[in-house]
């Protein structure tokens, strides 16, 4: 019988070399990545023995149908390559991910007919807060997210499986200087409303948040920069009764952003 040519690891020996390109994990990450198909994909990886179950059917299946080839591999190499990541037995080998100009938001925004809503990290450099942000904002109708190039995580592996792949649903994009992102976003008609635990701020119960908005959160245990704050039309923080007086930029975010949809929801319903 000729030998089988699939693609596997050894038992022993030399570890297979980690490939080029960024290596998404996790099964729901992976999942959503092929799903939303942004990005050019070169192959998939599962681990040898993983179980089947509908999430890894539904990963195959897109696989399929994009033509990727599979290729099975000892659970050992994808703990090398991922640094011991939680990777659930899936890998996938991708190109970097597709930024775009904050202009493609507003024009998604006007392709659906409804006023911009947007999301601004001030220097939020935890992995886990960005994808607990990009979560929320997938979720609550964000029609696009912009982070400053230095000084705040970007797009990473790690950030997409924080997410949960709903950061590649998104529209994110990168500026210089977030404080001229701001000023040509009022120039655009939208209003800036910055999330800020602060004495002098408004509380988020008595703004106006039902039309064209943008959203800033500022970096954990610093807040929004000083420049930031003073370009904001509004400084918001979340109306709290108990003894803890701020919460993780991750939670008032999404606070703040499930606040705003509610607003804005009426808001088109009332208009239809």
């Amino acid at each position: 019988m000729p030998k089988s040519h699939r693609k596997s690891r050894p038992t022993g020996g030399q570890l297979p070399k980690r490939p080029r390109g960024d290596l998404l994990y996790g099964r729901n990450a992976v999942r959503e990545a092929l799903r939303a198909g942004r990005r050019h994909f070169h192959d998939l990886y599962l681990a040898q023995g993983v179980k089947e179950s509908p999430v890894i059917r539904d990963i195959q299946a897109l696989a399929r149908q994009r033509g990727l080839p599979v290729q099975r591999l000892d659970r050992r190499v994808l703990d090398a390559w991922l640094e011991g990541a939680n990777h659930q037995g899936v890998a996938l080998r991708a190109g970097g991910y597709p930024y775009v100009e904050p202009d493609a938001m507003l024009a998604h925004a006007a392709s659906l007919n409804e006023p911009p809503f947007l999301l601004l990290l001030d220097r939020v450099q935890d992995p886990q807060n960005l994808g607990s942000l990009f979560r929320a904002a997938e979720a609550f109708g964000v029609h696009g997210v912009i982070l400053p190039k230095r000084r705040a995580a970007h797009i990473t592996p790690a950030v997409v499986n924080a997410s949960a792949g709903a950061v590649e649903h998104l529209r994110v994009g990168l500026v210089t200087n977030l404080v001229q992102a701001m000023k040509a976003l009022k120039d655009a008609g939208l209003w800036i409303a910055g999330l800020e635990a602060r004495e002098d701020a408004v509380s988020l119960d008595e703004i106006d948040l039902r039309g064209p908005l943008a959203v800033v959160v500022g970096s954990e245990g610093f807040g929004l920069s000083r420049l930031t704050a003073e370009t904001c039309d509004w400084l918001v923080k979340l109306p709290m009764r108990g003894r803890i007086n701020s919460l993780n930029a991750a939670v008032a975010g999404s606070i703040f952003l499930f606040w705003a949809m509610k607003a804005r929801k009426v808001t088109q319903s009332s208009q239809s």
